[in-house]
Parts: C-alpha cells; sequence; structure tokens
C-alpha cells in the first residue's frame, strides 16, 4: 500500500510538472472544461437564490392560505378563448366556502376592475396633486383581506367592516405608490383621485418581497369592497384568499374545489373551470420552470466540457509522442504498464481538475457579483454545485485521457527508446 501511494504521489508531482512547464498550453487545453464548471456553478447559485426568495415570498403570504380564482394561477403566454368566456367568482362564492368548508378559516374577496390577455390586472391611474401613477393596480377588497394575506401595514389603518357597509371613500396604498406620489409628505389623511373618484388614504403598506426587482404588489390601491362596488357596479371579477385552519390545508383545499364544482355546475367528468393555488403548488410549478432552464443550461455547459474534453485528449495524445523516449526509458528501469497508465491519466485529471477548481472559483465570483449588485436575489453557491462541478472536471480528464494513456503504456520500450 505504502508503495502505490508513493507511486501516486511521484506521478501526480510529474504531473504537476507538465502543467508548469506548458502554462499557457495548459490554459487553453482546458479552457473548456472552465467555462462549463462556470456555467455549472453560476446556473446553481442563481437556481439555489431564486429558490430560497421565491420560498420567502410564499411564506409571507401565509403557508395555511388558499389562492382561487377563475384561472388556473402558473405563468402563461396568452388566454385562452375558454378561459376568456369563463364565468367568474362571486361574492356569494366566498360567502358559500365560508358557511360550507368546515376547515376554512376566514374567507376574504378582492374585486378586480379588469383582466388583460396575460392573466394580469390591468393598469389604473392615480392622481395626487398633480403626480400621475398609471401603472397602479386598482381594487376593492373586505374587511379582512389585507390580514389574510399578511399585508405589511405601515402607517394609519387597514378597512374596518364599517367601512365596507358604509361604503366610505378611503383606501389602503402600497409602498410603490406612497414613493412615487408622496415624495416628502406623510400620504395618511390625504385625498388622491382614481378615475374621478376621490380616495381618503388611511393606511400605508411596507414592501412586500418579491423574486426580483419590482414586485406588482407595491403598486395595489385598495378600497372597501362595497366602495368599489358602488362605483363600478359592473365589476364581477372576484379573487379569492382563503385561510384554513393549521393542519387543514389539504381538506380545506378539497372542501372549497367541491363548493365551487357544484356552485359552477361542473361535471364528474369534466376539470375545473377554476383555479386552486397554494403556496407550495406555486413553489412546485416554479421548481419545474426552473429545472428547464437547469437543463438547458447543463447541456450548454456540456458543449463546452465535450470541447474541453477532446482538446484534453489531443494535447495528452501530443504528450505521448513528446515522450516517446522518456517512456522507453522509465520501461527500460522497470515501470510497469500500470505505471505509465497512472502517469498520463493522473497529467489528464490533474489538467481537467486544475480547470475545474479555477471554473469553481469564477462561479462563485459571479454568485458574489450578482449578490452584490442585486441584492433582492441571494445568490448562494450551494455545496453540491461544488462537488458536483469538480467531479464532472475529473471525470472529463479521466474518460479523454484514458485513450492517450493506454497507448502510452502499450509503447514498445526498444521502439520508443530509438524514437527520435
Amino acid at each position: 500500500m505504502k508503495t502505490y501511494w508513493h507511486s501516486v504521489r511521484e506521478n501526480l508531482l510529474l504531473a504537476l510538472d507538465t502543467l508548469r512547464t506548458h502554462k499557457f498550453r495548459s490554459f487553453l487545453t482546458v479552457l473548456g472544461v472552465l467555462i462549463g464548471t462556470t456555467t455549472v456553478i453560476a446556473v446553481a447559485s442563481i437556481i439555489a437564490g431564486l429558490d430560497s426568495r421565491l420560498v420567502s415570498t410564499m411564506e409571507q403570504f401565509g403557508t395555511n392560505s388558499l389562492w382561487v380564482y377563475k384561472l388556473q394561477f402558473g405563468a402563461r403566454l396568452r388566454l385562452t378563448k375558454e378561459e376568456r368566456m369563463r364565468k367568474p367568482l362571486t361574492y356569494e362564492d366566498a360567502m358559500a366556502i365560508k358557511e360550507q368548508c368546515p376547515a376554512v378559516d376566514e374567507v376574504s374577496a378582492a374585486l378586480l376592475l379588469q383582466i388583460n390577455d396575460f392573466g394580469g390586472l390591468s393598469p389604473t391611474t392615480v392622481h395626487y396633486k398633480g403626480h400621475d401613477m398609471a401603472d397602479a393596480q386598482f381594487l376593492g377588497v373586505t374587511g379582512n383581506y389585507l390580514k389574510i394575506s399578511n399585508a405589511p401595514l405601515a402607517d394609519g389603518r387597514v378597512f374596518t367592516d364599517a367601512d365596507d357597509v358604509h361604503r366610505r371613500d378611503v383606501a389602503v396604498i402600497a409602498s410603490t405608490v406612497v414613493d412615487r406620489l408622496f415624495k416628502n409628505e406623510d400620504p395618511v389623511g390625504r385625498s388622491i383621485v382614481i378615475n374621478g373618484h376621490a380616495f381618503e388614504v388611511v393606511g400605508t403598506l411596507g414592501k412586500f418581497k418579491g423574486l426580483v426587482g419590482d414586485n406588482p404588489d407595491d403598486r395595489d390601491v385598495f378600497v372597501p369592497y362595497w366602495t368599489f362596488k358602488k362605483i363600478y357596479p359592473e365589476a364581477k371579477d372576484n379573487f379569492l384568499d382563503v385561510l384554513a385552519y393549521r393542519g387543514k390545508l389539504d381538506q380545506a383545499e378539497d372542501e372549497v374545489r367541491g363548493v365551487l364544482r357544484r356552485r359552477r355546475h361542473v361535471k364528474p367528468s369534466e376539470p375545473d373551470n377554476f383555479g386552486i393555488a397554494t403556496a407550495e403548488s406555486l413553489i412546485t410549478q416554479f421548481r419545474e420552470v426552473i429545472s428547464t432552464v437547469a437543463l438547458v443550461m447543463v447541456v450548454i455547459s456540456s458543449i463546452g466540457l465535450l470541447v474541453g474534453g477532446i482538446g484534453v485528449m489531443n494535447i495528452m495524445l501530443v504528450s505521448v509522442t513528446e515522450r516517446t523516449r522518456e517512456i522507453g526509458i522509465r520501461k527500460a528501469i522497470g515501470a510497469r504498464r500500470s505505471d505509465i497508465t497512472w502517469q498520463f491519466l493522473l497529467e489528464a485529471i490533474t489538467l481537467t481538475g486544475s480547470g475545474g477548481v479555477i471554473g469553481i472559483a469564477v462561479g462563485w465570483l459571479i454568485s458574489f457579483l450578482i449578490r452584490t449588485l442585486v441584492p433582492d436575489l441571494p445568490s448562494t453557491v450551494p455545496l453540491w454545485s461544488i462537488v458536483t462541478g469538480f467531479m464532472v472536471a475529473t471525470g472529463v480528464g479521466l474518460f479523454f485521457g484514458l485513450w492517450p494513456a493506454l497507448k502510452a503504456a502499450r509503447l514498445d520500450p526498444i521502439t520508443a527508446l530509438r524514437y527520435e
């Protein structure tokens, strides 16, 4: 065993000496491996950061919440004809869920003005003393909506049931609305104008957590549900936020689905004509999308590793040719085939392993720069990506260095000694 490790150490030192002797050639040889490893590390850090941010965002809105809407939740390019023709959810649906679902604690409703073809809220313009915000999101919500959705109250108060029952013209505005319209003023007690209607601001919200950059929820303007209905009697599109009792989320989901299917006359053989989402389901959808992106990036990085591997094989074949006499001398003084094989294999593995280490360092630097320049994205390099990157890099050296190593080991010592 001692002799074996001595041989490995000797071959490793020879490999390192070869790298030092041909620094630039070695760097060009492993450039593909370096790029491939860097891509794996950088992509893994971004995915880990996005995943961490999404989980944090979903937890903010509640792990015991169900979000119910006439459309299925998730990314979409455009609404289908069937989706555009769907009957909206109603306030009565919310009350039926509250009354008929034992696992449900509370239900709130948000009345929406208009949904665009991409499934998002159409923007509304808000005015205040000559300042306009053209991309606000205007909603009418029941008194418990902000509580159920864990909205971060920054100043003032949220709606009361009295505000809703008496249809008072009051509003709670989110942080981006405050920043754009009230730069040097306290918004509480001021009046804003939306589509010709004045509302007194009674409360402001702090920032919602989002994935990266601007969060659309920070552009919300909330008014009481029946105030909104008074102004826009034609508005019918409702979004429901359902709070389940702790530990009964799955039961609540089944009960809500059953109630809505009965009320919307969905046949047993037909799929739901509405969408129900939980924090877990949205995270799962996100991870499915991200896994596809990761797969594409792995394929791209594999091209770099393949190019790097072919380069390693070529340079190792050249190295075998250049050192034919050296191989002959080693064999003449007693070196075995396995010694020669391991000498060149370790050289190839050291070559690609060095590229992998540099790639890991560059990937970590990219992750650090992302975390520094984009604070909203907590980019972190997971341990598995470092281990995977290094193992793949050394694996490339082992695979593509095997043929040159075997070729060197099979050389006839007499022919090798005569080689010029």
